[in-house]
């Protein structure tokens, strides 16, 4: 079973089109949890008693190969009948992944299907500023990770590399060594077609390094994602 976690705005949906070519009606999405719109305590609760369930024998995903969605990891890390479990997720640098979110909250904003949290940011206006400083979504990385240490993921990818990185996992899990390559729901305006470049969403050198301090955690989280990445790159030498 391959359990992908979609860490938001960081090439997921396209991630899911390679999953969804490969696997096809083994393939489960899973959107359903939302953890961003939920209280720490309620979105950490639901990923222990999601794990908890998924742990029955009787809870047994038998008709599946793969997992992909918005998730906490932890969920599925004791899934009974399952005789190995392999983890991938994807990461962006924080404050690119930040102002990416925003701008795409912004630009799909329905509320008929919105959560709350993107009413709030949309009904109350909130800038730029607002959504990357406010404690709602501080640390985003480590509020989907917790319980769950990035050591325990089999594959990590780096979104500003997608077109290298997503060849690399599928040469290695899918045996395909030539996968297609390409970034769906993304900002054309400033989010790269290729996946290995794009332009900055946020300039101001001041600014940067507030949002960098607020969501240290998550920093620290991407720079242990590239390193990762620089040990794979090395060991394929």
């Amino acid at each position: 079973m391959l359990v992908s976690l979609h860490l938001p705005k960081t090439a997921g949906t396209s991630f899911l089109a390679l999953l969804e070519s490969h696997y096809g009606e083994t393939l489960l999405r899973d959107y359903a949890d939302r953890p961003l719109n939920r209280s720490p305590w309620q979105r950490c609760f639901r990923a222990i008693a999601g794990s908890a369930r998924l742990a029955l024998p009787q809870a047994q995903l038998s008709n599946f190969k793969c997992v992909h969605g918005h998730f906490m990891p932890l969920k599925y890390r004791y899934l009974s009948g399952s005789e190995r479990l392999q983890f991938v997720a994807w990461f962006r640098d924080p404050v690119e992944r930040l102002a990416s979110h925003y701008h795409y909250w912004q630009r799909t904003y329905n509320p008929l299907d919105a959560g709350r949290l993107h009413r709030r940011v949309v009904e109350e206006r909130w800038d730029l500023e607002r959504f990357c400083l406010g404690v709602e979504l501080q640390n985003t990385y480590s509020k989907f990770l917790w319980g769950f240490p990035l050591a325990r993921f089999d594959f990590v990818g780096i979104t500003e590399h997608y077109a290298s990185d997503v060849r690399a996992f599928a040469s290695a899990f899918l045996k395909q060594p030539e996968p297609t390559v390409a970034l769906e729901n993304v900002n054309t305006a400033r989010d790269s077609v290729h996946g290995e470049s794009e332009q900055h969403y946020i300039d101001d050198a001041d600014f940067r390094l507030a949002v960098e301090a607020h969501h240290a955690a998550d920093v620290a989280l991407y720079h242990l994602a590239l390193a990762r990445r620089a040990d794979r790159l090395a060991r394929s030498e």
